[in-house]
């Protein structure tokens, strides 16, 4: 019985450890779906006029209506959607009723209809503030002279179009370009993970306990023997 003490309260402690693990990761899943949540919930809620005061930690996803007219001078932002295949983001220079300029991302045109000339004036937008984080170190520098970018860098993007750095994304744009389908902000690129981790652990805590029932087998049968 002695020879077999240490390697089980080794087993069991083990797994004990790798449980709460997956329990702290279980408990942590709970917290993010509160979280994103309670994000989906203000992205969905009542248009607001454009904040006069900006603060991208306050205001991100911040639901706005405007009105106004979409100016010429479209920025195409390279970008690929799952089943869709290539194409472009498209973000259009937009003057407000009171005379405010802004970036506004009217959404995905296919790389097909790349040569479609985005349709401008008077219209009418619903969308949220975004300030998008595309940059990464694998990134290209944007191809400004051939009017092909690789991220939403709002202060360039801005100073090419003569706005303030401010983005809206549409939710809905009143009329609607045919060839450009809004891609409204949502939660799928806020990472969640806990799930997976959580199963994770747990499954180690069974690879653990049936490891150390082997090895006392072992033992006992040499034991025995």
């Amino acid at each position: 019985m002695t020879r077999i003490l240490a390697p089980l309260l080794f087993g069991l402690i083990g797994a004990g450890i790798l449980v709460g693990l997956g329990t702290w990761q279980v408990q942590r899943l709970a917290w993010k779906e509160g979280v994103l949540a309670e994000i989906e919930a203000h992205i969905h809620g009542d248009p607001q006029p454009l904040p006069v005061m900006i603060s991208p930690s306050e205001q991100r996803y911040q639901p706005v209506a405007l009105s106004g007219e979409i100016l010429p001078g479209a920025l195409r932002v390279l970008v690929s959607r799952k089943q869709v295949g290539a194409g472009y983001l498209i973000v259009s220079p937009f003057r407000t009723a009171d005379g405010r300029v802004v970036l506004l991302d009217r959404g995905f045109l296919r790389d097909g209809n790349k040569d479609h000339l985005p349709a401008t004036g008077a219209a009418e937008v619903v969308g949220n503030l975004h300030w998008p984080d595309d940059r990464n170190t694998s990134t290209p520098e944007n191809d400004t002279a051939g009017n092909i970018w690789f991220a939403r860098d709002i202060g360039a993007m801005s100073e090419a179009l003569q706005t303030e750095p401010l983005l809206v994304v549409a939710r809905k744009i009143t009329p609607p370009d045919a060839e450009i389908t809004p891609l409204p902000v949502d939660t799928g690129g806020i990472p969640n993970d806990h799930l997976q981790y959580a199963i994770t652990w747990f499954s180690l805590a069974v690879v653990w306990l049936g490891m150390t029932a082997y090895y006392i087998r072992r033992q006992l049968t040499t034991k025995d023997a």
